[in-house]
């Protein structure tokens, strides 16, 4: 075997491979050899197979099989030596002209191929310890817990029906039916019946619960309400319509005592303990997003420290499945680039650089884990499927099938766990201050520029 490198710039590396016909011809006859005790054939015992009948028989086989192998184990002998990791398979040339295909099947002539691969580059860790984070904490306040309560009680809020004749007012909740067009024409989704609508809840689309105040049961109405523009259904969004409302009954907020009973109604034993509930729920949030941001200025503070030009095959890759999600979105919303203030030329532009970001740093994360043994475990591979299972009630079977059947789809549950993992090994060497802050400005959203 000959293997003779022919190209290495930058990531990319390519070789010419040769392996002679006489080494061909030997694993040809090992593999005939093998074969002879297994095989089958009129007119000879097991074992007495004389090899020229079998190469007649099995030899084209038997050659194509010893192709595979060999430029399958010489790749790996490529990569093995040249101590590389690669960023994506190889890609192997072989001989395409027929009479030189069957040439060489038939055992008359040398394999030459080539191989290039795309490695990924060394990459020099940085010292975590030098990395400085600020982590926003914030404490949940007895006002947060009183209005946690509040949207407990109204969701729980008792309604009793008003007198006749009496009409709506903010806080009532109104039974309609309704028919809505757009320039005269009904829409789809425009038509609804026996609908509660809480005047004042903002479930509707903007003015439209505004409108309700001061109609009667029985009472017909004309409500006119534009849709936002950031409407979901793109058909409707920032058009104006309008709706026949009939009231069907009207329903008065009753008043709801916020005290132990109130507590064990929730299946909770006092008022302490719901208020313990709702604390520990908005805590948790609170620590959740508190994660989400340190976690985000730790992957900002990496993508600084580790510059190294990732391989462009994994760059494309991920650019490609990017850009198909923009596209897909923006005709689900039938919207172009124009519409969100840009053209597609720059757009391609910001999500490549989002793309390179990402190849960057899963390779960083990949690096971190492998050189510190931080893996995931089985156990906590299996809790994580459990839990995807539990949110299919009625078909966790299926789930686990489905994960057992898809090895793809286990790793992309594994990748997230492992992730995670690399980050709290970071973080744990990493100077992080605590900063105290307003649930506010914990929740404030980021600078939406900043790449993902």
């Amino acid at each position: 075997m000959q293997v003779t490198e022919t190209l290495s710039e930058g990531l990319k590396r390519e070789y010419a491979v040769v392996i002679s016909a006489a080494e061909l011809e030997a694993k040809v006859n090992t593999r005939l050899d093998e074969l002879k005790d297994r095989v089958k054939i009129n007119g000879f015992r097991p074992g007495k197979v004389p090899v020229a009948h079998l190469k007649r028989v099995y030899g084209r086989s038997a050659m194509a099989e010893v192709i595979d192998a060999t430029v399958r184990d010489t790749n790996n002998k490529i990569v093995t030596d040249g101590g590389f990791k690669l960023a994506s398979d190889p890609k192997v040339t072989l001989p395409t002209e027929q009479a030189e295909v069957e040439k060489l099947i038939n055992g008359g002539t040398d394999l030459s191929y080539t191989v290039g691969i795309e490695i990924v580059p060394e990459i020099k860790l940085a010292n975590f310890k030098d990395i400085k984070l600020t982590r926003l904490v914030a404490d949940v306040s007895d006002s947060e817990i009183d209005e946690g309560i509040a949207r407990i009680v109204d969701q729980n809020r008792p309604y009793a029906p008003k007198a006749e004749g009496e009409k709506a007012a903010t806080g009532d909740r109104v039974k309609i039916a309704f028919v809505g067009t757009i320039g005269g024409v009904p829409f789809e989704g425009g038509t609804g019946e026996d609908i509660d609508v809480q005047i004042g809840s903002n479930t509707f689309i903007p003015g439209f619960e505004e409108q309700l105040i001061g109609i009667a049961a029985g009472e017909n109405r004309t409500v006119k309400a534009t849709f936002p523009t950031a409407y979901a259904n793109a058909e409707l969004a920032g058009k104006e319509a309008e709706f026949a409302v009939t009231a069907k009954s009207i329903e008065a907020p009753g008043a709801l005592a916020v005290d132990d009973a109130f507590a064990k109604s929730l299946g909770l034993e006092s008022l302490a303990k719901l208020r313990d509930a709702v604390k520990d729920r908005l805590s948790r949030d609170m620590q959740a997003m508190s994660r989400q941001k340190l976690k985000r200025a730790l992957l900002d503070e990496l993508d600084k420290l580790h510059t190294f030009e990732p391989p462009p095959t994994m760059v494309e890759d991920e650019f490609s499945r990017v850009w198909t999600s923009v596209n897909e979105e923006l005709a689900a919303e039938k919207k172009s680039f124009a519409d969100e203030n840009t053209t597609e030329e720059k757009a391609r532009e910001e999500y490549r650089a989002i793309a390179a970001r990402r190849v960057r740093l899963g390779l960083v994360l990949a690096e971190i884990g492998e050189k510190n043994n931080i893996t995931v475990t089985d156990d906590e591979l299996s809790r994580a499927i459990a839990e995807r299972a539990r949110q299919f009630a009625g078909q966790e079977q299926r789930v686990w099938d489905y994960f057992r059947q898809n090895p793809q789809a286990v790793a992309g549950v594994r990748a997230p766990i492992f992730e995670e993992k690399v980050v709290d090994f970071i973080v744990e060497l990493a100077n992080v201050t605590d900063k105290k802050v307003s649930k506010e400005e914990l929740f404030k959203p980021d600078d939406e520029s900043a790449a993902a």
